[in-house]
């Protein structure tokens, strides 16, 4: 009797798993997927090292950024079940003169303290009087290791930073670039947003009171169909007076962004053509005999395969998330085109740490949590 209730139990438990679409791999993954449950989790009542795996580069992010990412708990840290990612200045380690003489070589003897990006001269720089070594230091964590994903629900309680100059992100890359490499395998921005709390472009609030979601993606760099997948929503309030949930609702189908259940962005590219057709990479008259590099994937692609999480705290940078001319209390110290951008920035320096108050100038993420679908 007992042996014939047990198989019925593990029938009845066996059943209750309904098969899911998404898909999942990482060291932090689970072992089967069923339909609505919760597949990755972290709401930071400690720091798991294991799920979140530290940026270590001076790459600027590919965007001639001006921080240095390390793996530092005066930039990442936990406390009271909150992620702080902070910005500090590299002359409290190692003084003021080293930005302009120093030699940094990031690269570690142990694996976590491994360079993880050598581009733009990542592991190694040598400051000069001109070209200055990256003068903040930051964390980008992300989970390239321990947790990817394809197609899913993710939300993220947040509260954006406030500081002039700051640029905080949560978004997705792709684990294994299965059609090229940037941007041709798709980059998802959840939320990215500015930090700075009176900045003006043509009249409208881009700072703390905008928050954009985004998607990358094209054949190459300088064919990027970005600008067809791009959504803003604006918050009087400021986004970094209160924690937010940003949410991505990410099917076979269609991708929708929201904040506090509210849309802000959907896409679903159409059967035949997908985001080739979306894109309107065919047409360019520009370039002509182009190879659609997503012809072998489904209507998603891109977006038809694992991605992993990142969060990070950026600064400046010269690729124009900070447009020339906008108003500023304090204008903005450097132009994108200037070769000295990073010296320019440390130099206004007077003017934007004042706007740096402690822990408000941090990205705080109370949980992340991510669903099957």
């Amino acid at each position: 009797m007992w042996a014939l209730l047990g198989v019925v139990a593990l029938a009845t438990t066996a059943s209750a798993c309904r098969p899911s679409m998404t898909t999942v791999s990482g060291s932090h993954a689970p072992q089967t997927v069923c339909s609505g449950d919760m597949i990755f989790a972290d709401d930071f009542n400690e720091f798991d090292l294991e799920k979140w795996q530290h940026e270590n580069t001076l790459s600027g992010g590919g965007n001639w950024e001006f921080q240095y990412y390390n793996n530092n708990r005066s930039n990442s840290y936990v406390r009271n079940g909150i992620l702080y990612i902070k910005p500090t200045l590299m002359s409290d380690q190692y003084g003021e003169g080293f930005l302009t003489n120093g030699v940094l070589n990031v690269e570690g003897g142990a694996p976590a303290d491994r360079c993880t990006n050598p581009q733009w001269y990542g592991c190694e720089r040598t400051g000069t009087p001109q070209n200055i070594l990256n003068p903040i230091k930051s964390a980008r964590l992300r989970t390239v290791n321990s947790f990817s994903f394809r197609y899913g629900r993710v939300e993220v309680r947040a509260k954006m930073p406030a500081g002039d100059w700051l640029w905080p992100a949560i978004w997705m890359m792709p684990a294994f670039n299965s059609y090229g490499t940037w941007p041709a395998s798709g980059e998802i921005d959840i939320v990215e947003s500015r930090g700075n709390r009176n900045m003006l472009s043509n009249g409208q609030h881009i700072g703390t009171q905008e928050a954009g979601s985004t998607l990358h993606y094209g054949p190459f760099p300088a064919l990027n169909g970005w600008e067809r997948a791009h959504w803003l929503r604006r918050n009087q309030q400021g986004y970094d007076r209160n924690f937010h949930r940003y949410q991505l609702e990410w099917t076979p189908d269609y991708l929708r962004f929201m904040i506090d259940d509210r849309e802000i962005g959907y896409i679903a590219p159409p059967a035949n053509g997908g985001f080739w057709q979306f894109g309107g990479f065919g047409s360019n008259p520009n370039y002509r005999n182009l190879d659609n590099p997503w012809q072998s994937g489904s209507k998603m692609a891109p977006f038809d395969q694992k991605f992993y999480l990142i969060m990070n705290l950026a600064v400046g940078g010269t690729n124009g998330f900070f447009p020339d001319g906008v108003s500023n209390p304090d204008p903005k110290p450097w132009w994108n085109g200037s070769p000295t951008a990073p010296r320019d920035f440390w130099n206004a320096r007077n003017a934007w740490l004042r706007t740096w108050n402690g822990e408000n100038a941090a990205l705080q993420v109370d949980y992340v949590r991510v669903w099957a679908l």
